[in-house]
Parts: C-alpha cells; sequence; structure tokens
C-alpha cells in the first residue's frame, strides 16, 4: 500500500518554505501457505485476521516527498520496485529446525487510491475522458452502459501504450494517438493489481451521493443551469440540515468517518426532509437501499462468508441502481459518470470472483497509521526552540 500523508509540517511556524508532505509505503503479509513434497494442493497455516489494521501494515519506506513529485517519487521508490523484482523471480532458502526451507514471495499492489494508481501505471489524471483505471471505457461509454465492462488493463498492456505513445509507429495525429493508447501518458513505472480500493470507494461515492442530495433539494431536474449562488445556499441548506439532525459537521474535505456516517438511511430520511417532491423522496430512497445491498460486498474481508444474499444479488442491484440513475437521475448522468460509481456498478462482481475479496485489501491500515507517523513525530521527535 502507498498513499500520500498530506501536509506533516509542525505548526510552530518556523518550518521551512516548502510544505513539508510524506508518503507511506507499507506492506501486509496476508497469508502463509505451505507446498508438502510430493503434494499437489498448498495449505494455507496463516492468514492475517485484521488486514486493515495499523498494527498489520508495517512501513516500508517512510519520506519526506510530494506525491504529485513524479520524478523524486519514483527515484526513491524504485529501489523497493528492483527488490521486490528480484524477490518475485529468486527462492529464499532458510534453515528451520534443521532442515533447509525454501520460501517464494507472491506480491499484490492493492491499498492505492485511484490517483496513485494512475501515476503508478502512467495513466491521465483522474479528469481525464477515459474514467478506468481497469478497463478502457471512456466516460461517455460507461455513462450509456453502466454496468457490462470486463477489467482488460494491466501493467504489461499499459507498457506495451506507452512505447506506442512514445514511439507514434503510425504517424497519428494526437488525439488519434490518445485514442490508441487509452490514456496511458506516461512511463509505467511499478505493477499495480487491478481492483479498487474499498475505503476510498466508499469516499467517493459518497462524494457524489452529497452532491446528489444538493441537487434534489434545488430541484435541478427541472432547472437549466442553476446559479453558483443558488448552489451555495443549496448545499448551506443541507449542511445545516445534517448538522442539526444528525450532530454531522461540514468537512472540508470527504473523509471515510464523514462517508459512514452520510451512507445510511437515517441521512436519506433527513435530507428527504428539504426535497419538495415525494417522487423525487422515493427516487432517494430507492437510491440509497440499494447502494446499502451493495455495499457489503466491496466492504467485507470474505463476502462469500459474510454477506453470501447480497453477493448473489450483486449484479440485480447494480443493474436497477443503474437503470434509476439514467431514468429519475438522468439530469446528472447523461453522458457523463463519476470514475468510482463506474468501478462499483460494473468491476466489483469480476474482482470478487477472481481474488475472494475487496475489502480485505483496501488502504484503511495505511491510512490509520499516518495519524500514529503524526503522533510520533509530535512527541518523539526533538523539539525547536522557536
Amino acid at each position: 500500500s502507498c498513499d500520500g500523508m498530506g501536509d506533516v509540517s509542525e505548526k510552530h511556524g518556523g518550518g521551512p518554505i516548502v510544505p513539508e508532505k510524506a508518503v507511506r509505503f507499507s506492506f501486509t503479509i496476508m497469508s502463509v501457505s505451505v507446498l508438502a513434497d510430493e503434494e499437489e494442493e498448498e495449505v494455507t497455516i496463516f492468514t492475517e485476521p485484521k488486514p486493515n489494521s495499523e498494527l498489520s501494515c508495517k512501513p516500508l519506506c517512510l519520506t519526506f516527498v510530494d506525491e504529485s513529485d513524479h520524478e523524486t517519487l519514483t527515484a526513491i521508490l524504485w529501489p523497493i520496485v528492483a527488490e521486490r523484482n528480484a524477490m518475485k523471480e529468486s527462492r529464499l532458502i532458510l534453515p528451520i529446525g534443521g532442515l533447509l526451507r525454501s520460501f517464494r514471495f507472491h506480491f499484490r499492489g492493492t491499498g492505492y487510491d485511484e490517483k496513485m494508481v494512475r501515476e503508478m501505471e502512467g495513466l491521465e489524471a483522474s479528469g481525464s475522458t477515459y474514467i478506468c483505471t481497469l478497463c478502457d471505457s471512456s466516460r461517455a461509454e460507461a455513462s450509456e452502459n453502466m454496468v457490462l465492462h470486463s477489467i482488460t488493463r494491466n501493467h504489461e498492456e499499459n507498457l506495451e501504450r506507452y512505447e506506442v505513445w512514445r514511439t507514434n509507429p503510425f504517424s497519428e495525429s494526437a488525439e488519434e494517438l490518445r485514442q490508441r493508447v487509452k490514456g496511458v501518458s506516461a512511463k509505467p513505472f511499478m505493477e499495480t493489481h487491478p481492483t479498487l480500493d474499498a475505503l476510498h470507494c466508499d469516499i467517493g461515492n459518497a462524494t457524489e451521493f452529497y452532491k446528489i442530495f444538493q441537487d434534489e433539494i434545488g430541484e435541478v431536474y427541472e432547472k437549466v443551469n442553476p446559479s453558483r449562488e443558488e448552489r451555495r445556499s443549496w448545499r448551506a441548506a443541507l449542511d445545516k440540515q445534517l448538522r442539526s439532525k444528525m450532530k454531522l459537521k461540514p468537512v472540508m474535505r470527504m473523509n471515510g468517518n464523514y462517508a459512514r456516517r452520510l451512507m445510511t438511511m437515517e441521512a436519506v430520511e433527513v435530507v428527504c426532509e428539504l426535497v419538495p417532491s415525494e417522487e423525487r423522496r422515493e427516487a432517494l430512497r430507492e437510491l440509497m437501499r440499494l447502494y446499502l445491498q451493495m455495499k457489503p460486498v466491496w466492504r467485507a474481508t470474505c463476502p462469500a462468508k459474510e454477506c453470501p444474499d447480497q453477493l448473489c444479488r450483486y449484479s440485480f442491484n447494480s443493474q436497477r441502481f443503474a437503470d434509476l440513475l439514467s431514468s429519475a437521475f438522468k439530469y446528472r448522468y447523461n453522458g457523463k459518470i463519476t470514475n468510482y460509481l463506474h468501478k462499483t456498478l460494473a468491476h466489483v462482481p469480476e474482482i470478487i470472483e477472481r481474488d475472494g475479496s475487496i475489502g480485505a485489501w483496501a488502504s484503511e491500515g495505511n491510512e490509520s497509521a499516518n495519524k500514529l507517523f503524526r503522533r510520533f513525530r509530535k512527541m518523539n521527535a526533538r523539539q525547536s526552540k522557536v
């Protein structure tokens, strides 16, 4: 897992002019398996019971660097990539109990938010028309066909597409070349596992629902191009309602805790008090009901055991959710859709079928360790006398 920690500077005001930003690269041992002599199947002897805990998410590299500074970040992380590649292609032999034991390592690059995946894999930024890090779909295609997509992108293909982008073998125009390489515009640096991150999926979808709530309060489905002042008043009304009825304080930037509180039937009922039309209120309730049916599937550590019914109904629920977006909420999803809504509707069943889980590989362990870093830096570092 790898994530930027944002600004970690001391608050005494005497630091350097440049912002002190940090990046944390960490790993979790998810499972250990044994393949006995003359046996064909491996036996798993250890599975991490709390894969999303900061206790199991061990830091490999803590560095002062801005995650947006691609050149510096790649220079710092390059030894980790080289060592990982060496470990993948070799065996570790250790004497244990008087016998030589042979170990092999299998790495899975998960726990990255979309910004980091795009940076690692050489893709255009999140606002690109190529909205998905898993398939080649454009934003318009994804809004027309919300559910039926397959995972096609991988690290090797991204490397090949970068070479096409770099050499332009068919002497195409910039736009034709961009369509050919499907948004690859830099050299892929580190292999990431094609999946989605459960935490950032929650945050991205909650951000979108927060905007839908504002639109419904202002009855945008009846209006054309409302002014900025109108939109500001709807947001103020929503924030005031959530604060008074749910004790939910407004946040500058959506976070996991706010997302968990917002994505509930309780929150929808509170918002519905401000929505004038009963028909629109019912559409909002149905949208949230379907979302809450789907959410456990990508949140659970083992969905086949924890929520088998929701797993079986996921494709049906996602199709109903998509139908609702393209009918009752067509004013918002006509020719466009957000990156995480696309992944939620189109790719979750395929990832679960392939990996068995999405929630087990989430970035929460890495994110929650960020506050430990801040605490240790504040309490244990030498204090300046400024």
